[in-house]
């Protein structure tokens, strides 16, 4: 009986092999897979966009690629200025069709966003990814060349919202929230958790409807708040949907220091945290004199400018200025991707 089971057991066992031989047969890709091809807009072609125009639509078209078996193919139509070979290409939309549309306004935010001129005609290029996973190489069409005016326009990121104990868990605050500058679902920015339970969550909408928690780097819809352990502090906070992951940055403790301040150039002053304004800040007497920003009261990173009033801090920068004895309001503004700003106002 032992035997008989022996036999069909291996009978079983081939006719397995032979059905999953079959199978893998049958999805095998193609050694020499086909990218797609972009049909429209027609190479060459020139688009002057307008504000007037903002709600018209602009449709990329491509007949769909080969990767010789039957699978879900997702198509990331690319843009980058000619001549630049997409050496930094620019994500203009993902889709599993084999089009692409968005509005003159979405695509004139990607123009401006690339760093085109307002007003100024451009040669730029476009091609499309055609990807079936990560374990399989995506292939590109061939591009196409496209010339673009784009219109001035204030550029609007994509942004998820960090709602946390550190601003009451308000998920409305549009002042705490992270951006993705080049659109492709990685957002950025910078946090400031300066006491409290370290507790918060990113959230994809002004609302709870989607957020997201984790530990240990890794993102969970619905999970566990993230906890940011002490030491507490301003913080680089990155968010990759794609890969499901968050990372936290070095935390640092900012303060002002110099001849103006009550420290003089021995100590920091701590800055304070508004958490309706997402800024760090301090209202205090200054004497005639000079400052600067300054973290975890070393000097290994400082920031400066010229002007007594404002504008845009540089690292490394010169002594700011400070005019006459007063009270002050200092502040000290992380919002905008890519600069850090400052404010002193007399009371």
């Amino acid at each position: 009986m032992k035997s008989l089971f022996n036999i069909f057991f291996a009978v079983f066992a081939l006719a397995f092999a032979w059905a999953c031989t079959e199978e893998m047969e049958q999805v095998r890709i193609s050694e020499n897979p086909e990218a797609a091809t972009i049909t429209s807009p027609s190479a060459g072609q020139s688009f002057v966009l307008t504000e007037e125009d903002a709600g018209e639509r602009m449709v990329f078209n491509y007949e769909p690629a080969d990767f010789g078996y039957s699978a879900a193919v997702s198509y990331t139509v690319q843009m980058d200025v000619a001549g630049n070979e997409f050496a930094n290409p620019t994500e203009v939309g993902t889709t599993n069709g084999t089009s692409l549309d968005l509005s003159y306004a979405e695509f004139n935010q990607k123009l401006v966003g690339k760093g085109l001129a307002p007003e100024e005609e451009a040669e730029i290029e476009i091609r499309v990814r055609s990807s079936v996973g990560s374990a399989v190489a995506a292939n590109y069409s061939s591009p196409i060349t496209m010339v673009v005016t784009p219109y001035l326009a204030a550029l609007t990121f994509p942004r998820m919202y960090v709602p946390g104990d550190y601003q009451g868990w308000n998920p409305e605050n549009e002042n705490t929230v992270i951006y993705s500058v080049e659109g492709d679902d990685v957002y950025e920015g910078y946090v400031h958790i300066l006491g409290g339970s370290g507790a918060f969550k990113v959230n994809e909408e002004p609302n709870w409807d989607v957020n997201y928690g984790g530990v240990n780097g890794v993102l969970e819809q619905n999970g566990p708040d993230i906890i940011l352990d002490e030491p507490f502090g301003t913080f680089r906070l990155k968010v990759d949907l794609n890969a499901g992951t968050y990372e936290i940055g070095t935390r640092r403790v900012w303060g002002i220091i110099g001849s103006a301040t009550p420290g003089d150039w021995e100590t920091d002053t701590p800055l304070e945290f508004n958490a309706d304004e997402n800024v760090l800040t301090l209202t205090l007497d200054l004497v005639a004199g000079e400052m600067k920003f300054r973290a975890d009261n070393v000097w290994d990173i400082d920031y400066g400018a010229n002007s007594p009033e404002g504008g845009v801090l540089e690292q490394g920068g010169p002594n700011i200025p400070v005019e006459e004895d007063g009270n002050y309001t200092i502040t000290m503004d992380w919002k905008v991707p890519g600069e850090i700003t400052y404010s002193i106002v007399k009371n």
